[in-house]
This record gives structure tokens, sequence and C-alpha cells, in this order.
């Protein structure tokens, strides 16, 4: 895993990542083979940031029921990576050019 397009899959968008990105931390949805050295080799060449710290967790998907059918399935899991950034670094992922 050493391209950044394989590693990161795509950044969360969500209240709580929004109030993180104040603070210089993001959340990417990774590869669920990405290790923290992938991540942080990614992010670095894709964003052109120093990271202080990743962390990494699994989510377990959810299970749903479908009404009409009375079958349950799974939404599929995912891995995530909270990504905090060294000093006055920023990734304007949302911002209009």
């Amino acid at each position: 895993m050493k391209d950044a397009e394989q590693v990161l899959v795509r950044p969360v968008v969500s209240e709580k990542s929004y109030a993180l990105m104040e603070d210089g931390t993001y959340i990417f949805v990774v590869a669920p083979a990405a290790t923290k050295v992938d991540v942080r080799n990614a992010v670095e060449q894709a964003f052109g940031v120093r990271v202080k710290s990743v962390n990494t967790l699994n989510r377990k998907g959810k299970r749903r029921r479908n009404r009409k059918t009375n079958t349950v399935g799974t939404r599929s899991a995912t891995k995530r990576a909270i990504v905090t950034l060294a000093g006055g670094d920023k990734i304007d992922l949302f911002e209009k050019s």
C-alpha cells in the first residue's frame, strides 16, 4: 500500500469532523489493509502537510432490516483514520477556490 489513492478512500463528512477540522484533526475512511504508517505517508504525499499522529479504528457494519421483505442485511464495515496535523498545517478539503 504505497499509493495515496489506494490508501485514502474519502474524507468523513459530519458535524463532529467539521468541529475537529478547526483543531487540525481530520478523519478519513481508509483501505482496510492500511497501517498507520501507510496513512501518514499517504496524507503527507497527497496534501503536502506534516502529520503529528494517526489513530485508526475499525467500525463494524450495522445490521439493517428491510421492512417489505423482512430480510436482514448489513452495511459494509469500514476502517477510519483520525489524522492530527503538526503545527499550523491545514488541509483545504471543502474550501472554495
